[in-house]
């Protein structure tokens, strides 16, 4: 499912750049507007979105689209901060982890990074383009830095729960490092699409949820 549908509803669309409307039916073309960008960028670069074809896609004009974004990139801009809110809120669920007490340290892993997958995947469109945009203009991705160092943050206790008392410093940082494996991997898939998993793969969760497990393991028993 398109995760922009999920985000944009009525009461979602009070956003900079975007020309606030309390008309219900002028704000369901904004959101439809944003549903229709973030599914066509997951098969295109945001400087082939053409505006007329994004504006046919849902049946409005060109001149309603300048009428509510001030430009393609206030648009964009837009996007980024739906999705970086949908970012935040799975955050925010990490830390209420009443799924995750006893479990073991794998299920931990699993669960964690299968959670990271579902929203990358759910905009991956969206973050692609704002990786491609980011060497002409940084900002573009440093909110998205923010919010991996934010995500590893709040999974660093969940997982360090499972790992033991002793050792807390290394294990910290291995779990830091852990996440800098996890982000890294995700991101050359969406960018770059290397092979031979592609992060729509079932079985990239299963085999990164296991990498990041291995390397914790291997800190817990002391073999680095």
């Amino acid at each position: 499912m398109d995760g922009v549908a999920d985000l944009a509803g009525l009461a979602e669309l009070d956003l900079p750049g975007v020309t606030p409307s309390r008309q219900r039916r002028s704000r369901e073309t904004t959101a439809a507007l944003l549903r229709a960008g973030a599914r066509m960028l997951r098969d295109r670069a945001l400087d082939d979105l053409s505006i007329e074809e994004l504006c046919a896609e849902v049946g409005a004009t060109v001149g309603s689209f300048y009428g509510r974004f001030e430009s393609k990139d206030a648009y964009f801009n837009a996007l980024l901060a739906l999705v970086a809110r949908d970012g935040r809120a799975m955050v925010v669920a990490m830390g209420v982890n009443a799924d995750l007490r006893g479990r073991d340290l794998a299920t931990r892993c699993d669960v964690l990074v299968g959670r990271i997958i579902g929203w990358m995947r759910r905009h991956q469109g969206v973050l692609r383009a704002a990786l491609q945009r980011s060497g002409r203009d940084p900002s573009r991705w440093s909110g998205f830095k923010d919010l991996a160092a934010a995500t590893a943050a709040q999974a660093s206790p969940i997982l360090l729960a499972a790992m033991g008392r002793s050792r807390r410093a290394a294990k910290a940082r291995a779990v830091a490092f852990g996440f800098q494996t996890v982000f890294g991997t995700l991101v050359n898939a969406i960018l770059n699409d290397p092979g031979p998993l592609s992060i729509d793969d079932r079985d990239m969760a299963r085999r990164l949820g296991r990498c990041l497990f291995l390397q914790l393991e291997a800190e817990v028993a002391g073999r680095f």
